[in-house]
Parts: structure tokens; sequence; C-alpha cells
């Protein structure tokens, strides 16, 4: 009963996790999905108009176009006058401070009092007609502002720009008005900018809203369309004019669905449509890719990479940023594929696709362009294991396309000088982003516990820190490592495992043996056997502590956890049989502590380490063989993989009994190739 109840909890939280990774993924896209309204047709000027009769429904005006909307406001506002305030204190205190510093100190310096009256004349004209900061009246000149609103006592006049002073201009002004008279040098000793100041003020609340008036007086449409008037035929060319008038109507239809009640309908709309799609694709790896839908982290990485795409996808168009077209589609697929199956990245990618399409204007065009270029990704790259690989598939899905997307322009073109050339660029762009594949796959597989097979492959590499250190500590067990990973791989390539997995677990599945290599006959030179001065108990539990010293090495390494997984199950449960068998015999009638011999497991569980289980037991085997015989060799490789069958070590793995058989004949060859066994010549008969 116990049981049952944590197999029930069990399933009742992966049940969950499930659920809300679900509903997660679905929130995530349908919150960024773009709802404004949509127009149900497409088109463009110049080409035909592919649907039926389109009949106007309701009254609507013909908007202008962006660009004389543009133009047209410009030259409105290329006359609009801003508005500033007049602060005639500061001009007043300005020519106080000059007649105070007169009687203290300027007396002195300028010949006569006449001088005194000549700059509060100037100052008085100079603080009527306006003084402003140097760059801002730059910067009206600039722009052709001809003239300003200035607001005196609540009165606003309008003045020209070319009667305004800068403090630069203004303290020219009062030097060079009448040198005839009134000599420089004297008025330059008066220290006059200290009485210029800016008492022109720019009041942004008074001109925004002037200028909010003159647009809202801005017509903006040149026309208005009839209810029950034609609009256009199918197979009629789109000129301007009806171009204008069809923009006009996908305006108007998105102004008039922008309702709470249409974007409620819009919304439910959005989740149903992902959901559908969503739950289909769970219910693909539920009945197709079991093992894909049990495992967390392949469940969370197609989850991601699926929501990842369809944010991206409506974020660039909801906010028209760059072109959809260089997204890197294809991406998904060939990760999908390097990290799982063929078929689950197909699904996926399908998936992705056409949810991405809901937020399109052109969706039937982006389905085909991507899917073609998704295919071609997944043929082009079965098994990723060099560089190079992604560049030829990048080269690949640029001309695929190219190709499909001629194809299509041409089928809807008539002439082959309105090809769009700027889409071709977008493919190219696509195409080197898709080269950032490699070092994604890195995050990947750190994210979510992936081992891809480039890693494997660097890892297989014997020039790597830790197996060079093996082959120089425990040379014995290298060879037999060696050996094993050749077996086990030639195996896999027969029953369609992953023989880049084995082949890498083989080499490291028994480093564990660098820790005490003496005490494996491999190793062990001259005949010392150092087992001679143990028990039996702590000879088994010194071979046995081999899987454990090689999880620890595999931890400081930093090996992946698909490699760990073949140095923990290539003994599974099973015993050091020589020593249970040795202690056994010597102690009749008693029962062992069957833990102190067995190996702390588990049983393999999956094809790869099975093979490895099968293969490190047959080669070590071999090596003891009195003689190498086709005969002798066949019955060893029987012997020790039926004993390990019926010792039920492979009940957790999904191997089969063909798959076994194909084992059995492929190491038959393989040892029969290695030994180089011959046929037994005939003795002649006396």
């Amino acid at each position: 009963m116990s049981y049952f109840h944590i197999k029930k909890n069990f399933s009742y939280r992966d049940l969950l996790y499930k659920a809300l990774i679900f509903v997660g993924t679905v929130a995530v896209i349908v919150y960024f999905l773009p709802r404004d309204g949509k127009f149900n047709y497409q088109f463009d000027i110049n080409k035909p108009w592919k649907y039926g009769q389109l009949m106007a429904t309701f009254d609507f005006p013909i908007y202008k176009s962006d660009e004389v909307v543009k133009h047209e406001q410009d030259s409105i506002l290329a006359s609009f006058q801003p508005y500033y305030q007049l602060d005639k204190n500061i001009g007043t205190e300005a020519i106080g401070r000059l007649k105070t510093d007169y009687q203290s100190r300027l007396r002195h310096v300028l010949p006569s009092a006449d001088y005194l009256r000549y700059l509060e004349r100037k100052l008085s004209e100079v603080y009527q007609a306006g003084i402003l900061p140097t760059e801002e009246l730059d910067q009206l000149r600039k722009d052709s502002t001809s003239a300003i609103m200035v607001i005196d006592d609540k009165l606003a006049n309008q003045r020209n720009t070319t009667n305004l002073y800068s403090v630069k201009e203004a303290y020219t002004y009062l030097l060079t008005a009448d040198t005839a008279h009134y000599r420089p040098e004297y008025l330059r000793q008066c220290s006059l900018n200290e009485y210029l100041f800016s008492n022109l003020t720019y009041d942004q609340q008074r001109t925004e809203t002037a200028k909010k008036e003159v647009l809202d007086n801005y017509s903006w449409a040149n026309g208005i369309v009839l209810s029950g008037q034609k609009i256009i035929d199918r197979g009629e060319i789109v000129s301007q004019e009806t171009y204008n008038i069809l923009e006009s109507l996908r305006k108007e239809s998105i102004q008039r669905s922008e309702s709470i009640g249409q974007k409620r309908l819009m919304l439910a709309g959005q989740i149903l449509f992902v959901s559908i799609f969503m739950l289909c694709f769970m219910l693909y790896l539920d009945l197709f890719r079991k093992d894909f839908y049990n495992r967390k982290g392949s469940l969370s990485l197609l989850f991601a990479l699926v929501m990842l795409y369809c944010v991206v996808t409506a974020v660039m168009v909801a906010n028209n940023l760059f072109n959809v077209y260089i997204i890197p589609y294809a991406m998904l697929p060939i990760i999908i594929r390097v990290f799982l199956d063929s078929r689950t990245a197909f699904l996926t990618h399908v998936v992705t696709i056409l949810i991405c399409s809901i937020s399109l204007r052109y969706p039937h065009e982006f389905i085909l362009l991507q899917l073609s270029a998704g295919l071609m990704a997944i043929f082009s790259l079965r098994e990723l294991s060099q560089r190079s690989q992604i560049f030829r598939s990048a080269v690949l899905v640029i001309l695929t396309y190219m190709a499909v997307y001629f194809a299509i322009e041409l089928i809807t073109e008539n002439d082959l000088s309105k090809l769009n050339g700027s889409m071709y660029t977008y493919f190219i762009i696509n195409g080197v982003l898709l080269l950032f594949t490699y070092p994604l796959m890195f995050v990947v597989e750190k994210t979510f516990g992936f081992t891809s097979n480039v890693t494997l492959v660097e890892l297989s590499n014997i020039n790597t820190n830790l197996l060079r250190r093996m082959s120089e500590t425990v040379p014995g067990t290298f060879q037999h490592s060696m050996q094993v990973a050749n077996l086990a791989a030639e195996a896999a390539n027969r029953i369609d495992a992953k023989s880049q997995l084995v082949r890498t677990g083989a080499l490291y599945h028994d480093i564990g043996k660098m820790e005490n290599p003496v005490f494996f006959t491999e190793n062990q030179l001259g005949g010392v056997n150092p087992h001679k001065s143990l028990s039996y108990e702590q000879s088994a539990q010194v071979v046995i502590n081999h899987v454990t010293d090689g999880l620890k090495l595999a931890e400081k390494y930093n090996l992946p956890k698909a490699v760990k997984d073949f140095i923990s199950t290539h003994h599974g449960r099973g015993k050091t049989k020589y020593f249970y068998i040795s202690w056994k015999n010597e102690h009749p009638g008693e029962e062992p502590n069957e833990e102190m011999f067995t190996y702390p497991g588990p049983n393999p569980f999956t094809k790869e380490q099975a093979i490895l289980m099968m293969a490190d037991s047959v080669e070590a085997a071999s090596r003891s063989l009195p003689e190498y015989t086709e005969e002798s060799i066949g019955n060893l490789v029987e012997k020790i993989i039926d004993s390990q069958v019926a010792d039920g070590f492979f009940k957790e793995c999904p191997i089969t009994f063909k798959d076994i058989a194909t084992v059995k004949a492929v190491f038959k060859e393989k040892l029969k190739t290695m030994y180089h066994t011959r046929i037994s010549y005939p003795e002649l008969k006396k």
C-alpha cells in the first residue's frame, strides 16, 4: 500500500509540473502576441488583387499617405511661431544697477554723463526688443523660424527673429551703435556684460497648446468612400489610388475593432489557438516520445525554445523592429536534432512556426519559407561533431530560403524587375546568425543537462588531461578501455544506438582504477599481487571502490552526467565473482554479507549502458582464454552475455533480444579480428 501511495504522489507531482509548464508557456506567448485589429486582406502596389470583389460595408474617409501627412505637417509647423514670456523687471533692474555703479565707480571711467544717458537709452532699446540666450536664438534661425510670439502683459505680439538680440549681439550693439560720439574703448571699461541678461523665456505649455490646435485643424483625409461602393475586384492591379483606399479601410477596420469587447474576443482566440497547438505537441510527446515527455530537462528545453521564438517574433512585429526573416528559426530544429531526435525537431519547428505566423501580415509565405528551411537544417545535420557542419547547414539554409522565395515570386509576379532584393539580404543575415548555434549549444548543455556529440568528441580525445593521466598511470586499464570503446561503438552502430556516446563512456568507465592501480590484474607487473595480504571482503571492497572513485574523479573533472552514468552502471548490481565465490568455497554452509561483494549500481537503464556492460565483461574475460579460436570466442561471448541476461541486468533498459543477438555477433566478429584467429589445420593421419 505504501508503494502505491508513493507512486501516486509522484505521478501527481509530475502532472502538476507538466500542467504548470503548459499554462506558463501559453500565458507568456499570448501576453506578447500583438492584439491590434487585423485586416484580413494582403495587398501591395502594382500587384493583382487575389480576392473576390471588395465592397465598402460602411462609410470611411480616404486617409492621406504617411509621406503626404508628414510633408504637409512639416510645412504647417515651418510657419509656426513659438511663445515666449517677456520679463520687464530684468531690464529695469539692469538699468538701475548701471546708475548705481555709475555713482560708485563708472563716473571715474567715463568721460562724461552723456555716456551714461547713451547706455540707458540703448539698454532700454535692447531689452524692449528682447534678449535670448545665444544658443537658443541660433537654433531659431537655424530652424528658419521667422518670428516668435512675445507675451507682454498677457498680450501676445509677433516679433521677427531678425530684430531679437542674443547676449553677445546686444553687447556688440552697445559698443558700436554710435562710435562717432561714444568711443568703444571707454565703454569696454564698463563691463557691459554685467547689465545684459536674457529677458525672454520659452513658454512650453502655451507653445504645445498652440501647436496642438494647429494640428487638430489639419485634415487627415482627402476624400470619402461610401457604404456599398465598389473598391476593387479580383485580378485588378492595385494602383496607388486604390492602395490608399485599401490602407484607409485597413486603418478604419483596426480602429473599429479596438473596443474592449473586440479585444477580449481576440485574446480568447489567441489563447485557444496557442493552447490547441501546445496541447497537440504534448500529446505527441506522450504518445511517441515518452522518454522526452517524462524527463524534465527535455520537456523544459522544448517548451523554452517554442516560447523564446514566439516571444521574439511577437515583440519584433509589435514594435516594428527590423524584419522577422533575420531571425534564425532553423536554429530551433538544429538544437533539438542535436540533443533529441529528428522527428521531435521537425514537429517542434512546425508548432513554433504556426504560432508565430498569427503575428504576421503574410503568414502563408512565412510558413512555406520556414518549413522548407527547417527541413533542410534537419537533413543537413544528422550528427553534429564538427564546427564546419554548422557552416555547411547555414549555407544550405540560405540557399533554401532564396530558392523557395524566388519560386514564390515567379508565381506571383509578372515582371522580374519587381523582385524584392532586400529579402535576399535578410536571408543572408539569417544564415550568419545561424552560425551562433555552436556557442549557444554550450549554454543549452549547461542549463538543461544535455550532452552534445561535440562535447563527446572533445572528451574522447586521448590527449585530454584525464585520459593522458590514465594512459600513464594505468596503461593496462587504458588499453582495456580503448578495446572496449571499439567493441561497444561498433555494436551501437549496428543496433541504432548512440555510438559516440558509448565510445566516450567506455573510455572513462574505469578511471577509478587510477586510485589503486596495482589491485587490478591488467596493471600488475612482475607477478606481485597485493590481494594476497587482504581478506576476500577487503579485496572486494577495493575492487568495488573503483566505481565510487571513478565518480569522484568525474565530478572533479566536470564530466557530463551521461558519462558518469556509464561509470556507475558498467557493473550494475553485479558481484565481484572471484572473491565472492572464493569466500563461499572456503566457508561452506555459511552465507556471506552480500553487500560486501556487490557493486553499488544501478543496473543499466539505456541501450548504450547495456552495450558497455556486455563489452566490458567480454573484453576482460577474453584476455584469459587459453587459445583464440572461433569456437572458444563464440562460447565465451554467449556464456557471459547469457549470464548477464539471466541475472536480470537488462530488465530496466530498452534493449531487445534481437539487439542482444546482434551485439553478440558483433563481439564475436571483432574479437576474432583483434586476436587474429585462424582456421585449425587438419593433422595428417598416420
